[in-house]
């Protein structure tokens, strides 16, 4: 028997041992019975999708049988018909196995932070930056997962500098991960007479929303200032001192956050942000030092990679990692076919894995 039929085996028989542990045993206490559910959760679709393998695998030897032996040339052909659609299906299915085995992202269950700047190209930067803002809002919600503003600096005509968001639910960086880049628009502005068409560009941030258990932030590395906000457009202007700035001395990170008229919560909105960002910067050095795993990435994840164009007179949005071209772009942008490039990203990025994992 083969290594991976033997692994297979291996599975189903740490499921059923699993489902029994949870059924029978009474001496589990809360910790265990947690993680076991948890296992268990994890290895239930997995443990499907072998026993359907093993099933098939039995039908398609019974077809083949059948075909070789029936002496009814009617009965002999539909057998090798199903012979047919059983290795196809085989096939699929050991691919559906292969994937599920792959080693798991361990923030792809986490929800997600995502940060947008204006770059280059003046206020169609800006409005640009927004169109994406509202795009990733509406996917959000076609998704069911809650968006909540962070921080969102409005220039007063539809443009933003910079706005962030808290992305809750299930899976919600698995899928937007790959968002991070540089993003480009080719469109005629609006203020645009002549009808000539400017390309601008915003970028893009996703990063895994970590608790305070994922990483400690020791208090003392922290240098915590406090001032009046104050903005332009739909900002409000306070007078106290509302707004926080927090360094991270240790590594130079800052965020600043002024968004709320309470000092309080813009205190927890930037801390929620710096450990995000701390958290990503770690895990972006240890992936760095694992080139082997780079490799098997869609793009590299640096925010200075041009990864998508967006051509509004054409229609289309063209992601450049994986040669994807959709003539769609006001469902994408509306948020309703977004899910057509991100699927394909995942494949794409899965696909590389199995690649590497031969």
């Amino acid at each position: 028997m083969d290594t991976f039929r033997t692994k297979l085996i291996s599975i189903l028989e740490r499921h059923d041992n699993i489902r029994d542990k949870l059924n029978t045993s009474l001496d589990l206490d809360q910790k265990e019975i947690t993680k076991l559910s948890k296992e268990f959760s994890d290895i239930s679709d997995l443990s499907d999708q072998i026993k359907d393998l093993f099933s098939k695998e039995e039908e398609l030897k019974s077809a083949i049988d059948l075909a070789n032996s029936s002496e009814d040339k009617e009965i002999r052909e539909m057998a090798e018909e199903e012979v047919q659609i059983l290795k196809k299906t085989i096939e699929e299915t050991e691919h559906n196995i292969k994937v599920l085995l792959l080693p798991k992202d361990i923030d792809d269950d986490k929800g997600a932070i995502l940060e947008i700047r204006a770059g280059t190209g003046g206020d169609e930067a800006g409005l640009f930056a927004g169109n994406l803002f509202r795009m990733y809002e509406m996917y959000s919600a076609i998704r069911g997962w809650k968006f909540e503003v962070l921080e969102f600096s409005d220039s007063g005509i539809g443009a933003i500098k910079e706005a962030s968001a808290s992305i809750s639910g299930k899976g919600a960086y698995a899928r937007l991960k790959f968002e991070s880049g540089v993003h480009r628009v080719q469109r005629v502005p609006e203020t645009e007479a002549s009808g000539r068409i400017h390309t601008s560009a915003a970028t893009v941030a996703v990063l895994p929303e970590v608790e305070e258990v994922d990483i400690q932030i020791d208090e003392k590395d922290l240098q915590i200032d406090t001032y009046r906000a104050s903005g332009a457009g739909g900002q409000h202007v306070n007078k106290t001192d509302s707004a926080v700035r927090i360094t991270h001395i240790p590594t130079g990170t800052i965020v600043a956050m002024q968004d709320e008229r309470s000092q309080h919560k813009n205190r927890a909105k930037a801390l929620k942000i710096l450990r995000a960002k701390i958290y990503e910067a770690e895990k972006m050095k240890l992936a760095a030092s694992r080139s082997e795993t780079r490799k098997t990435q869609v793009g590299s994840g640096d925010r200075s990679e041009r990864i998508r164009t967006y051509n509004f007179p054409q229609g289309r949005v063209s992601d450049h990692r994986i040669n994807l071209t959709l003539y769609k772009i006001d469902k994408i942008m509306d948020g309703t076919s977004l899910d057509e490039v991100i699927d394909k990203l995942i494949e794409f990025d899965q696909a590389e894995k199995l690649r590497g994992a031969d």
